[in-house]
């Protein structure tokens, strides 16, 4: 059994969407976990009355994205999944999403599956993995790369993010939850994958299995569209602050094979504070 990890904070009109998406599943073999942490506009009502099927776990606020994934992970673990999946509140699913998962954990039952995701407005795809290149700071995205004929099935990948993310049990009984202490809110999702890849566990992207997401409703994408120097301080160094130097440092150490390091380092700083001003 899957069971799906929502972390919510207010937005609830993008959880109602989201969990409609869910209900409309050709495939119902899953289970909804929602955390919300804090939320103050009516969110708990919402999920009361709307979605009495969902699992709701609450925090004080101060969880922010990575502890209330672990938080619902930890639930989920408990109840009996199989496989966990993450997913932000703030995108729907196709409705053969889940089948298109259930399809290729047949094929590769201990590997961690990604989605690939569409522009909800646009309807076409954005993101579909990518390949790192920690010695040159590069990352290759598999979706440029792919003529349109070969864009569906599985892709494997070096790293994937946390929205639509498949980890088998094994996976967390391996490596553990995800790292609330070095990464609070953003990076937590590559540096997890990074670390079950050094594990042995294959990442790959399903192109069968989309999601449709909002791009402008990224906390770091509404940061860069007013830009003054509070804004610029919260990008370098808030815990939701997208370029957070202290965060990419940590992973830096943590993930970087240790001779690239000061490259990856000096470009990724580079990078976080000219690539504010210059995007």
């Amino acid at each position: 059994m899957i069971y799906i990890v929502i972390p919510v904070f207010n937005r609830k009109n993008f959880t109602r969407e989201c969990l409609k998406s869910l209900e409309a599943q050709t495939n119902k073999e899953f289970k909804v976990v929602v955390v919300d942490d804090g939320s103050t506009d009516g969110t708990a009502e919402m999920l009361r009355d709307e979605f009495p099927q969902v699992d709701v776990l609450f925090g004080d606020g101060g969880l922010f994205w990575t502890a209330s994934v672990n938080l619902g992970i930890q639930h989920a673990l408990k109840s009996g999944a199989d496989y966990v999946m993450t997913l932000n509140n703030d995108l729907e699913v196709s409705t053969d999403f889940i089948a298109q998962t259930y399809k290729w954990i047949k094929e590769k039952p201990e590997a961690i599956i990604g989605a690939l995701e569409m522009d909800a407005a646009t309807k076409e795809p954005v993101y579909g993995g990518e390949i790192i290149d920690f010695k040159l700071h590069r990352a290759r995205y598999l979706l440029k790369e792919l003529p349109k004929e070969q864009q569906k099935g599985l892709h494997q990948v070096s790293r994937l993010p946390g929205r639509g993310l498949l980890i088998p049990k094994a996976v967390f009984e391996k490596i553990g939850l995800f790292d609330q202490e070095n990464f609070p809110h953003y990076i937590a999702d590559n540096d997890f994958t990074h670390t079950a890849a050094r594990h042995g566990f294959e990442l790959y992207c399903n192109y069968d299995a989309k999601i449709y997401t909002y791009p402008e409703e990224s906390g770091d994408i509404k940061n860069r569209q007013k830009k003054n120097l509070k804004n610029f301080y919260n990008h370098l160094f808030d815990i939701k602050g997208g370029g957070n130097l202290r965060d990419f440092t940590r992973f830096t150490f943590k993930n970087c094979p240790t001779p690239y390091i000061p490259y990856y380092l000096v470009s990724g700083y580079a990078r976080r504070i000219f690539g504010y001003i210059v995007k």
